[in-house]
């Protein structure tokens, strides 16, 4: 299967008022693992640039100045995203700034329609309810190390999602990290499973808390039949 990790930079929060895309940074998995290739492009966004969206990304008008403008890459990157998964964090943002510059370009393109769209916010939220899922909280939570994270930037974060993605919905612990190596001088293709390569996750207090009043719940609305998973949490 192949999906796209997709992130943007922007001159401000709301397409609507006019602000446009400056950076977009794109990673390749296929079949859960990185492929190698990525996309990257700053773009010059044809206005001044806010104070406040500088100190956010770093970039400015004069880095900007003779990078190209969208429609110059909208082509590659087009080609890149088309007929994959892409997952972005907090989806809808990208997406309506994306179709801000398709639509500039009036060739009719728009997102949803050459690619499927995977929101890891709105997967985190469900997965954990009431909590902080931030992209910095969630690579605190998975402990995937973001300290080079002193500003935002589209590739770095198109990076950092996709090791928070995998963590989040298998287990794996970086892009280019197999748990599974093969034996040595193998003919069968058999496979060893490295166990010093696992990483015991304990809940925390919270979790134990939230998950037991989620059996209560459950308990309730069993009636006379109770929760099994609350009487062996009792037992224990």
């Amino acid at each position: 299967m192949r999906q796209v990790v997709l992130d943007t930079e922007t001159t401000g929060f709301e397409h609507e008022d006019g602000h446009r895309i400056i950076e977009v940074g794109c990673i390749e998995l296929n079949d859960r693992q990185s492929t190698g290739r990525t996309f990257h492009e700053y773009i010059n966004p044809e206005r001044d640039l806010p104070r406040e969206s500088v100190e956010i990304h770093g970039l400015t008008n004069d880095f900007l100045d003779d990078k190209p403008r969208f429609a110059e890459i909208a082509d590659d990157l087009i080609e890149f995203i088309r007929d994959s998964e892409l997952i972005m964090h907090n989806a809808s943002f990208d997406v309506g700034h994306l179709n801000a510059e398709f639509a500039r370009l009036d060739d009719g393109i728009r997102t949803e329609n050459i690619a499927e769209i995977l929101d890891t916010l709105k997967l985190a939220q469900g997965m954990h309810p009431g909590q902080r899922n931030s992209l910095d909280a969630l690579c605190k939570r998975y402990e995937v190390d973001n300290s080079n994270r002193t500003l935002h930037g589209a590739l770095l974060d198109a990076e950092l999602l996709a090791e928070v993605y995998l963590l989040m919905t298998g287990g794996q612990v970086s892009l280019g990290l197999d748990l599974m190596s093969p034996a040595s001088g193998s003919a069968s293709g058999n496979y060893q499973f490295d166990a010093s390569k696992l990483q015991v996750r304990r809940a925390s207090a919270e979790e134990i808390a939230l998950h037991e009043q989620r059996l209560k719940q459950i308990q309730q609305a069993s009636g006379e039949t109770g929760c099994l998973w609350l009487e062996q949490t009792k037992a224990h």
